[in-house]
């Protein structure tokens, strides 16, 4: 039984930075949607389902980091790695960031085609496209940060941020 608990408290360390990275981020994502729909009568995501999303999306990112195509570049500069592996994240928060959208639309709409003709004519897009332009930089905030730790080590890129971590006795 301790093997399955080590585990767990393994794969739920690995998710807690991701998973806490992602929660700001959406907060701060949503906090930029509220103060520029003010007024407008949209109706805003809470914080429970921004801590569902960024669960969601720090497990979703342990998963693309085992396929084998996202880390495609791990001999070449940073730079290739980042740039690959943003394009990647930010196609999916596109994608989920459309269809947050095409849901809010499917909630009055007979199905979903006549949702998406609504979305697609009634959609603010320079709005759309301001926040998946902020997206798309936390993002590669994200994937310098995590490329860093696989290179240098997480400890040693922890000690670098914070300042070394204190000597334990045993």
């Amino acid at each position: 039984m301790s093997t399955l608990l080590t585990k767990v408290k393994h794969e739920f360390m690995k998710a807690l930075p991701p998973t806490i990275f992602f929660f700001v981020i959406l907060h701060i994502v949503a906090l930029i949607r509220a103060l520029m729909t003010k007024g407008s009568g949209v109706p805003l995501p809470v914080s429970a389902s921004v801590l569902i999303a960024s669960l969601i999306l720090g497990k979703s990112v342990l998963i693309a980091d085992m396929l084998p195509f996202i880390n495609r570049f791990p001999d070449k500069p940073l730079i290739w790695n980042v740039g690959w592996k943003t394009l990647m994240y930010a196609v999916v928060a596109l994608i989920v960031h459309y269809l947050e959208r095409l849901y809010e639309y499917w909630k009055d709409a007979p199905g979903i085609a006549a949702a998406n003709a609504n979305l697609v004519a009634d959609i603010n897009w320079a709005r759309f496209w301001a926040v998946q332009i902020l997206l798309i930089t936390l993002i590669a905030m994200y994937c310098v940060i995590a490329e860093l730790a696989r290179v240098i080590g997480r400890d040693r890129l922890k000690a670098m941020f914070f300042g070394p971590l204190p000597v334990r006795s045993k």
